[in-house]
C-alpha cells in the first residue's frame, strides 16, 4: 500500500555525500523536502538539482531542510555534483542519499518489491518511477507527495507556495484557495464558527454558506 498524507514518513539510515544520516534526526524540529531521482547524468534531473541549489536557502527561511536521493552510490554522486555546479553555477549545498541496494526508494513505494536489491545495471526507464516528492513535517508525518514524469521537471516555485500554505493553515484554523500565494486571502475553515470567526479574524465575506474568504492572518 502506498504512502498517504499524514503516514509516518518510513526512518532510515543511509549514507549521502555529507555522511551517515538518520532521516528523522536528520529533519529535526523542522521541515523537510525529500525529492527523488532515477538515475545519476540523467539531464531534467540535472537541471532540478541544480535548481534546488538556488532555492536553498528560500527553503531555509521556511525552516525546510533539503535533501535529495538517486538510485545510484554516493560516489557516483559526487562525481555528478560536478555537472551540476557546471550547470548551476554554484555548488550542491545539500546533501544526496545514495540508494544502490534500492532500500529508500522500495521503502517510500517508489519501486516494487521485485525490483531487486542492485541499482546495477538498471536504466533511468526502469526506474521511472523514483520521481517523487516528499515534503514532511517536524512530526515526521507526510504533508505532501508528488510524482512527476520523467520527461517533466519539477516546479520548485510551486513547492514553496505548497510549504508556505501547508505552515500557514498549520497555526490557524485557515485553507488557501486555488492558486494562492503569500499575502493573499485564505478560506475559513468549516470548523470556524462565524461568531468564531468575527472574533478570530475581525471579519470576513460570506462568498457561499460554506466559503468564507478573509485576510491571510499573522
Amino acid at each position: 500500500m502506498g504512502l498517504r498524507i499524514n503516514d509516518t514518513a518510513p526512518d532510515f539510515t543511509a549514507d549521502t555525500t555529507e555522511g551517515e544520516i538518520s532521516f528523522h534526526d536528520w529533519i529535526g524540529d523542522g521541515y523537510a523536502i525529500l525529492f527523488s531521482h532515477p538515475k545519476d547524468f540523467t539531464p531534467v534531473c540535472t537541471t532540478e538539482l541544480g535548481a534546488m541549489t538556488h532555492l536553498k536557502q528560500e527553503f531555509a527561511k521556511r525552516n525546510t531542510k533539503v535533501i535529495g536521493i538517486s538510485v545510484d552510490p554516493v560516489e557516483s554522486h559526487r562525481k555528478w555534483k560536478a555537472d551540476i555546479e557546471q550547470i548551476a553555477g554554484e555548488a550542491v549545498n545539500y546533501p544526496l542519499i545514495g540508494d544502490p541496494e534500492l532500500k529508500v526508494a522500495k521503502l517510500y513505494d517508489m519501486l516494487p518489491a521485485a525490483a531487486g536489491d542492485s541499482s546495477e545495471g538498471r536504466t533511468p526507464a526502469d526506474n521511472a518511477t523514483v520521481r517523487s516528492v516528499f515534503v514532511v513535517g517536524p512530526d515526521k508525518k507526510i504533508k505532501l507527495s508528488l510524482t512527476y514524469p520523467m520527461t517533466t521537471g519539477r516546479n520548485f516555485d510551486e513547492l514553496l507556495r505548497a510549504i508556505d500554505s501547508i505552515q500557514l493553515t498549520a497555526q490557524h484554523k485557515v485553507a488557501t484557495p486555488a492558486n494562492w500565494k503569500q499575502g493573499e486571502d485564505v478560506i475559513i475553515t468549516p470548523a470556524v464558527s462565524d461568531e468564531e470567526a468575527q472574533e478570530k479574524f475581525g471579519g470576513f465575506e460570506k462568498v457561499l454558506p460554506y466559503l468564507r474568504r478573509t485576510k491571510q492572518p499573522g
